[in-house]
């Protein structure tokens, strides 16, 4: 595990620890389940979609936080330029996030049927539980943090609060670990993309090519998510060339002094370039053009 990720979560679990002295987890159970349904995650019949991020703070890129004049005014910004969920940091070390944001998020984008997802290096069933109690309705797993049993864990718990789940992987040997896992669960009622960040956690810096080479390891039948590294429109046309369904963006549209705009762009693109990849492959299967 990186240095990155072993700091987090050492985090993570002082604050688990710190959360469960003042609530047990029977009664966040309760308050969670209690909760009204969160907005569904769609994704769009034209093949393609953004989950935008919201985060104030960066590891790599620094403040964030100076085009954005709060949490609710930036989400809805994503929720209007067309994003199919948004994501939200709550981890407050090296993110600048709280809970507080997701629970402000949740409460905007509610009328606009855009779902939140708690962003944050969960180690405990109990951490899905105060992202769903909080508004959420799905969370990040990150799969090199944790064991098989604890992966369960969570997408256990997931699916019972009916949240859908991202879960993400860094290099091979993670998404033959997240292939393992989620051959285990044929047959679940639960919703759950699996997303390849190509960001280095040692360097902090990002590797693109990761996103090719390993794109035919993704786990068919699981929406493959790109995370990391999509800044431009031609970031966009390429990724979904290479079989991504959906994209994470962050840094660059907490940046974008108008994130509505730039996402709308961002989603014509890759519709544009998602359907003329499904007109190809028509054309193809159909013996008008040669593949290659």
């Amino acid at each position: 595990m990186s240095g990155l990720l072993a700091q987090m979560t050492q985090s993570s679990q002082t604050r688990l620890e710190q959360a469960r002295s003042r609530e047990s987890e029977k009664d966040l159970w309760a308050r969670a389940c209690d909760m009204p349904p969160a907005p569904p995650l769609r994704l769009s019949p034209e093949g393609f979609d953004v989950i935008a991020e919201c985060k104030l703070h960066s590891p790599s890129a620094g403040d964030l936080s100076a085009n954005t004049s709060d949490v609710e005014s930036r989400v809805t910004e994503y929720a209007c330029g067309g994003a199919c969920a948004v994501s939200v940091l709550t981890e407050p070390v090296r993110f600048g996030g709280q809970l507080e944001h997701l629970t402000r998020a949740a409460r905007v984008l509610a009328p606009h049927n855009v779902p939140v997802m708690r962003k944050d290096f969960l180690i405990d069933p109990y951490q899905v539980m105060e992202g769903r109690a909080a508004g959420a309705g799905g969370v990040l797993v990150i799969v090199r943090m944790l064991d098989k049993s604890r992966i369960t864990a969570l997408l256990d718990c997931a699916c019972m609060l009916k949240m859908f789940v991202l879960l993400e992987a860094f290099d091979a040997a993670d998404l033959q670990i997240a292939r393992e896992v989620l051959a285990l669960r044929r047959g679940h009622d639960e919703q759950i993309l699996v997303g390849l960040n190509c960001r280095d956690l040692d360097k902090l810096t990002v590797e693109l090519s990761r996103l090719s080479e390993l794109a035919e390891n993704m786990p068919p039948g699981f929406a493959p998510v790109a995370e990391s590294g999509v800044n431009t429109l031609e970031d966009v046309a390429n990724i979904v060339e290479l079989g991504y369904r959906v994209a994470l963006i962050g840094t660059t549209l907490m940046k974008a002094p108008q994130p509505r705009e730039l996402l709308g762009k961002m989603l014509s693109t890759g519709r544009q370039a998602a359907m003329s990849k499904a007109s190809r492959k028509l054309r193809i299967a159909k013996g008008e053009v040669q593949e290659g």
